[in-house]
């Protein structure tokens, strides 16, 4: 199977880590990640202002890029995934005054939402199925109580993104029982960590941090998995109590392909 990729650039410099192991592991489970050329940053965050065009052309590149190849496009960083999703929606969206300006700049590949946008992930769930990943496991990993940490930007909008039930999620849990591992099922699993706070406010977003990793840490895990690099970044940094890690890493563990 061939998919489209999407990385990002936080997966180039600070988060090699998730964009290394989600390549290895996508290997071993037969999938290619063919990663788009040219691409450029996705803009960071979606901005919904409708007359803000510059930083959603680089993601409508590269959803038309995937198109032309007849390929889904994955991505892993979460940030970056809630971007495209939520670009692609726009473009479908005729009502959207934006998405035909979009079209005026890249013309003549006029694009109208016809990729399909998938987290990595879904990936794993909807195209490869966990119980296929359950029978490549080669390190099972018994015992490992690991706290999922989905943050804001993988399941909001719940609307748009349709990954999973926004308030009760399930999609990391399973794999996590698929690889082996206890799933912790925590009350700050799904709430935000303060990235987006921390240059205003520092300590709220300590405090915010502090309150997902300190609740995980009361429920019995052991370690902490995500897969928004942001959030990694803000929960180490601010004392969490256990480690944090990819999901992509804990996959790679349980495949036999972490160095």
């Amino acid at each position: 199977m061939k998919v489209s990729y999407f990385p990002g650039c936080t997966l180039k410099t600070k988060a090699k880590d998730l964009d290394l192991y989600a390549r290895k592991c996508a290997e071993v489970l037969g999938v290619t990640l063919e990663e788009i050329e040219n691409w450029q940053c996705c803009g960071g965050v979606f901005t919904t202002s409708n007359d803000e065009l510059a930083t959603k052309l680089s993601s409508v590149r590269a959803l038309s890029e995937a198109n032309k190849k007849g390929q889904p496009l994955v991505s892993v960083c979460s940030a970056c995934h809630n971007v495209l999703k939520q670009t692609n929606q726009m473009m479908k969206d005729d009502t959207i005054p934006a998405a035909n300006h979009v079209n005026n700049y890249i013309a003549p590949d006029s694009y109208n939402g016809e990729t399909e946008v998938i987290h990595y992930l879904e990936l794993l769930r909807d195209k490869i199925g966990f119980d296929k990943i359950k029978e490549k496991v080669v390190n099972p990993l018994t015992g490992k109580k690991v706290a999922a940490y989905y943050g804001c930007l993988l399941l909001r909008p719940g609307k748009v993104m349709a990954m999973d039930d926004v308030e009760n999620p399930t999609i990391m849990e399973d794999l996590i029982r698929a690889l082996g591992a206890e799933p912790v099922i925590y009350a700050y699993r799904n709430e935000c960590c303060g990235g987006y706070i921390t240059l205003e406010s520092k300590e709220l977003a300590k405090a915010k941090s502090q309150k997902v990793t300190s609740n995980a840490a009361d429920k019995g895990a052991e370690v902490i998995v995500t897969a928004c690099p942001l959030c990694l970044y803000n929960l180490k940094k601010n004392g969490s109590p256990v480690p944090v890690v990819y999901i992509t890493e804990l996959l790679a563990e349980a495949l036999g392909v972490k160095e």
